[in-house]
């Protein structure tokens, strides 16, 4: 290994990352306590040929430029600066790191005692001080020239009232389907199979699982698991190698390109909160060895992390350079790679300050102000497992937040759980106890039945405890409380009276979902009655139970879920920006919302408390105070009926006018009309005020 043959020049502090022009390549790197940064060059095997001191440096950015290097080109850095666990840093230059913004990576760490900064089987443990080369462990960064040419395709740009978004795994979406070229990766995802079923079904946007750069955690691959999710993020601007046919990072925006040309936006699930690199105890990959004490939140006892994340580290929103870094990151998956928004992991951890969390804290400031991100749809899973860590509401415009309320409730009410019909009917109406204040929209409610993270619908209808041992922890991880219920048998049954059962619990919960005030989100899979098994933290289940299972013939549940999308999508009513809270209206004098008895009556409170209570009645309308533009129709008479057959006494209409059953869960066809009143059992009704000519 030599040292220093470039005409190094100083270069600039900006833009922070490695990148090529048509003479060389600039490299800056943020570190606010190394002494010293050395850039190492790498050849195509990845042999290290080449070590040059950046010389450079202008407040806390080291910086230089290399004529003649071009795209291509592989590298990482090793830092000088003081071994002081205690004092909260952790430089050792026989560590090679990798650059916070590569934009691709040759691969993934490969799991070596070398990773780690101190010596595994000292007796002081992360106090000591390991001096093996992880070069050989190590991928390398690589730079590119993210030029693409997007052939003009516009992004769709679905509002956020019109959207129906599906969560899906990259390679849990297309792994099992035979037909597809290149299944499992980004190419087969916007394969042309998958894009018409998506169409067919009717979603907006697809919310796609971890796509930056993730590692393997060492114990998983003990147990022989793997990190099938991808929560353990190294690489915020690297699309993951895992999940790419060659090494062009083109290939994700071909996906990106075909999903729009489709139609169909594309959302990321970004993981900002923590690294990979977990507690004091694990490997030294970047930002441990870059500037520890910079990146991560530590204890008041520096040798030691602030983990509010449950995994091992949360990174410092209060240091700009961490904040510099996510807003880099998210423009460039907006400009450069063209993703339509993002869905924060564990978002309350984003807000945490010394003083707990903000919703007006640096990182929600930041991306209020920006110019592209301001732009783009950004949703929060609202909490961390951080003190306070519970924020649901709490976020602020243009934030949506996924509501676990909804699902819980929803749930609970269909499984027949006893005085759950007044948080079912908050639930429809947009949680407005939580969303309505600051200007926020109906819209900022994300409303799921099931996602990633939890039983699967089939698994819902079909499991009452979860079954989790392949995980290989015997069944102690995954939630215990799944509002679930097996209808009478666990798990699979050919019993014909509980698999229809099952169907109309299926198409009762769908139905809740589409009719209710908010944002829809489907999880991939459940519109053909897919299983995990009972499974409910298939995270670790890179194989059948984490992959959907596609049906060798369509499942006619498939048909159901496409009716009741297409109904939302029918019914402006059904997807107003608008809360409605029963105010009467300027045009007619009739309130937006009247909840009722099945005979007609107004409910009154000793109804709202009874325990018995099986059934909800609500007569909609488009929202008080909805301006002229806002496309109307006449009033919904919604009825979801978990109790016996009932007739349902609807209320007067004028001169003309007449209830019409527009929807029906208990009917093959969801959406044939059908004269009456009266609802069956355990199913869900929409009327539409009609008037006849």
């Amino acid at each position: 290994m030599s040292s220093q043959p470039f005409q190094i020049r100083p270069g600039q502090p900006s833009p922070l990352g490695a990148t090529a022009d048509a003479e060389g390549v600039n490299f800056a790197v943020f570190s606010q306590h190394a002494t010293k940064v050395m850039l190492c060059l790498f050849d195509e095997d990845g042999a290290e040929h080449q070590v040059v001191t950046l010389p450079e440096r202008e407040g806390h950015v080291w910086h230089g430029y290399l004529p003649g290097l071009k795209a291509g080109q592989q590298y990482g850095y090793r830092m000088d600066g003081p071994y002081e666990p205690r004092e909260g840093h952790r430089f050792n230059p026989f560590k090679l790191l990798i650059d916070p913004y590569a934009k691709r990576l040759t691969g993934h760490p490969i799991w070596n005692d070398a990773l780690f900064g101190y010596k595994t089987d000292h007796k002081d443990k992360d106090l000591s001080f390991d001096k093996t080369d992880s070069a050989p462990y190590m991928p390398r960064c690589v730079v590119v020239d993210p030029h693409f040419d997007w052939n003009d395709t516009p992004r769709p740009n679905h509002s956020l009232e019109n959207s129906v978004i599906y969560e899906a795994h990259v390679k849990g979406l297309t792994a099992g389907r035979e037909d597809i070229e290149n299944a499992g990766s980004y190419l087969a995802m916007a394969s042309d199979p998958i894009l018409e079923h998506l169409n067919n079904l009717g979603v907006t946007a697809v919310e796609l699982l971890p796509v930056q750069a993730f590692l393997n955690e060492k114990f998983l691959l003990d147990r022989g698991l793997t990190n099938y999710w991808g929560y353990m993020t190294y690489g915020f601007f690297a699309p993951d190698p895992r999940y790419m046919q060659g090494t062009d990072i083109s290939e994700f925006q071909q996906m990106v390109e075909r999903f729009h040309s489709a139609g169909i936006e594309v959302i990321l699930d970004v993981v900002y909160n923590h690294t990979a690199e977990g507690s004091e105890m694990g490997p030294t990959l970047m930002f441990r060895g870059l500037d520890n004490a910079s990146y991560y939140r530590l204890a008041d006892e520096k040798r030691y992390y602030i983990d509010d994340a449950g995994c091992g580290n949360t990174l410092d929103f209060e240091n700009p350079f961490v904040i510099r870094l996510v807003m880099d990151s998210l423009r460039y998956w907006v400009e450069v790679m063209h993703v339509d928004g993002f869905r924060f992991d564990l978002c309350s951890a984003l807000g945490r300050t010394r003083h707990g969390f903000e919703s007006d804290g640096p990182f929600f400031r930041a991306i209020g102000q920006d110019p592209v991100l301001n732009k783009v749809k950004l949703i929060a899973e609202p909490w961390d497992i951080g003190p306070g860590g519970y924020q649901l509401g709490a976020y602020p415009a243009p934030f949506a937040e996924w509501n676990d309320k909804f699902r819980d409730n929803v749930r609970e009410f269909w499984r027949g759980d006893r005085g759950k019909v007044s948080d079912l009917a908050g639930r429809l109406t947009g949680s407005a106890q939580f969303f309505d204040h600051d200007g926020r929209s109906a819209t900022s409610s994300l409303n799921f039945l099931t996602a990633h993270d939890g039983f699967t619908l089939e698994d819902t209808v079909s499991y009452s405890d979860k079954n989790n041992l392949a995980n290989g922890e015997d069944n102690r991880d995954g939630h215990s409380n799944n509002h679930s219920d097996n209808m009478g048998v666990e798990g699979a049954t050919d019993d014909p009276e509980i698999m229809a059962a099952r169907i109309r619990r299926k198409r009762n919960l769908i139905a809740t979902l589409m009719l209710s005030q908010g944002t829809p989100m489907m999880l991939a899979g459940d519109e053909l009655s897919n299983s995990q098994g009972g499974n409910n933290n298939a995270y670790c289940q890179d194989n059948e139970i984490g992959w959907v299972n596609w049906p060798e013939e369509k499942d006619p549940f498939f048909t159901f879920c496409q009716q009741a999308i297409a109904f939302r999508r029918m019914h402006p009513l059904l997807r107003q920006r608008r809360f409605l809270h029963s105010r009467q209206r300027l045009i007619d004098g009739e309130p937006d919302l009247f909840w009722r008895r099945s005979n007609g009556k107004p409910m009154r409170q000793s109804d709202w408390d009874d325990p018995n209570l099986d059934i909800l009645v609500v007569e909609m309308r488009m929202a008080s105070g909805s301006p002229e533009y806002v496309h109307r129709e006449g009033a919904l008479l919604v009825v979801l009926n978990r109790g016996d057959t009932v007739d349902i006494t609807p209320p007067a209409l004028p001169d003309g006018g007449a209830w019409v059953r527009r929807f029906d869960t208990s009917q093959d066809d969801a959406i044939e009309v059908t004269a009456g009143m009266q609802v069956a059992a355990n199913a869900v009704v929409v009327f539409s005020h009609e008037t006849r000519n």
